[in-house]
Order: C-alpha cells, then sequence, then structure tokens
C-alpha cells in the first residue's frame, strides 16, 4: 500500500470516525442496546486512533518507506476487520442482517492490529540499537 493511499485511508478513517460516532450518540440511542451502543463506540474510538496512526505513520521520516507500507496495509485491514465487524455486529438491530458470521472476524481484525503495532515497535527497537 503506498503511502498515499495510507494518507487518505487514514483521513478518511478520521471522517467516518466522528460521522459515525456522532451517528452513534444521537440517532442510535434507543435503537440498539446499550452493550450494543457501547461496542460501537469502541469500534469507532480503534477506527479514529488508527486514522490517526495511519497519518502519522505517512509522515514518518526516519522509518523505510516499504517498511511502512507493510504497517500500513496491517492496519487498514485490521480497521476493516475489527472495527467494520463490530460496527455490523452492534446494529444488525437496525439493519436485520444476519451477519453473525463476523464475529470470529473480529478477533483477527484485532490481531492485525496489534502486529502492526509490534512491527513499528521491533522497527524502532532496532534503529534505536544500532
Amino acid at each position: 500500500m503506498k503511502l498515499f493511499t495510507a494518507a487518505l485511508f487514514g483521513s478518511v478513517f478520521m471522517f467516518l470516525g466522528v460521522a459515525l460516532g456522532a451517528l452513534g450518540s444521537h440517532a442510535l440511542e434507543g435503537k440498539i442496546t446499550q452493550d450494543s451502543l457501547q461496542s460501537y463506540m469502541i469500534s469507532i474510538r480503534y477506527m479514529l486512533f488508527h486514522g490517526l496512526a495511519l497519518l502519522f505513520l505517512s509522515a514518518l521520516p526516519f522509518v523505510e518507506e516499504v517498511k511502512k507500507e507493510r504497517i500500513a496495509f496491517l492496519l487498514v485491514l485490521g480497521v476493516f476487520l475489527f472495527s467494520g465487524s463490530i460496527l455490523l455486529l452492534s446494529t444488525r438491530a437496525i439493519h436485520g442482517l444476519s451477519v453473525s458470521f463476523l464475529g470470529p472476524i473480529t478477533p483477527i481484525g484485532g490481531l492485525l492490529l496489534l502486529g502492526a503495532w509490534a512491527y513499528l515497535s521491533v522497527l524502532l527497537g532496532k534503529m534505536m540499537l544500532a
């Protein structure tokens, strides 16, 4: 994934996080359970944090571009799987789609996010020790 694309996804995740967060706090209250609303808002937080991370990552001057692209790929895919699955699962009372199959997808997205952060941590640790 090119760094421009990573920054674009970062800005889109930030936009969606703000828009969907506002929707969740105003339009969804009373339409889904409190537990579902809490899950929904958690997915929004993760989307926002990782949107910022993508913007930050694309600007890091001391990490090789190819490595930043790998990290960005893991972050984008992780957000889609983690936040996307939670968003769909938590709003199924509204959309009525059968999305139970997404339950096992959420932790895979979480593992991809963890993998991205672990990879960046190892890279930065190696730089520090070099």
